[in-house]
């Protein structure tokens, strides 16, 4: 069996995979990740006792047991070049020989839950919410390094919101876990994610730059394809549901809305919402 070279797969020193400098005993097979890492601490000072911590950047890793339940809680920092990293280097701690450096012939599928906030582009769906996405659509271009497998109905929803927004390139359409979202979000909101390459110009905010899209967020408020549209939006689901198709993994994310931005609204106590979307997590995983 062919090695992975030693460019292509970094170790530390130690052993551990380059940027989240862990080892395959340091995670279980379900991951929480979040964005922010202080709110890894915030999540795991709800356990009944924490057997790991790591901390590398913007990766921090804790790992232990909440009500029996073996359970990983990571940071990924914001947007999808970091998702890329992770996910990557979490598939090697399970599913490569790290020692040899050889692809196990036994592959191992991770759950991995997103607990992100994120904004609402449609006027129903309010501030407090707590959706759950059913199709992510990747307004970055990662997945041009990347040969994604997509339905038909994928495939055309990517063309269809090229030719609306007029993007140079076709945005990627990947649906997330059905098996997560039927234990986890059974009482949620099911929506469509956008996900953008960046907070202010990509989201249809204009400072002191000027924006060369300022329309794009109304293009995707009004559009429609079917039962399909558009309903919220932050900065890296799709890069979780591309990358975990490609990989074999169940990834679910769930969305805390904090702010809507038809109605120009922003939540007045954001930590109660997202603290609401972490503990039922904690009790359904």
């Amino acid at each position: 069996m062919a090695q992975i070279s030693e460019t292509d797969l970094i170790l530390n020193p130690d052993g551990s995979v380059y940027h989240l400098h862990l080892k395959p005993e340091d995670i279980s097979d379900t991951i929480i990740s979040v964005g922010d890492p202080e709110r890894v601490a915030k999540i795991t000072d709800r356990f009944d006792r924490v057997d790991f911590k790591k901390s590398c950047r913007e990766f921090v890793t804790h790992r232990g047991l909440y009500k029996g339940k073996e359970l990983t809680v990571m940071s990924t920092g914001m947007g999808t070049d970091n998702i890329e990293i992770f996910l990557n280097e979490l598939d090697a701690l399970v599913n490569v020989d790290l020692s040899t450096r050889t692809i196990k012939e036994q592959k191992t599928s991770l759950n991995i839950i997103r607990i992100g906030t994120s904004g609402s582009m449609q006027e129903d769906i309010p501030v407090g919410s707590l959706l759950a996405t059913e199709i992510a659509v990747g307004f970055d271009t990662l997945m041009c390094y990347y040969e994604l497998n997509q339905s038909p109905e994928e495939e055309s929803l990517s063309k269809s919101l090229q030719s609306e927004t007029g993007l140079p390139f076709a945005p990627y359409a990947v649906a997330g876990s059905q098996l997560l979202k039927e234990k986890l979000a059974f009482d949620m909101l099911h929506g469509n994610t956008a996900t953008c390459p960046g907070f202010y110009g990509p989201q249809g905010r204009t400072l002191r730059a000027k924006n060369k899209l300022p329309r794009f967020m109304d293009t995707l408020n009004q559009f429609r394809q079917g039962d399909f549209r558009m309903t919220n939006f932050e900065m890296e689901t799709a890069g979780y549901y591309a990358l975990g198709r490609l990989l074999g993994h169940e990834v679910l994310s769930l969305n805390a809305i904090l702010a809507n931005r038809v109605t120009h609204e922003f939540a007045s106590e954001p930590g109660k919402i997202v603290d609401d979307l972490i503990q039922k997590v904690l009790d359904r995983v």
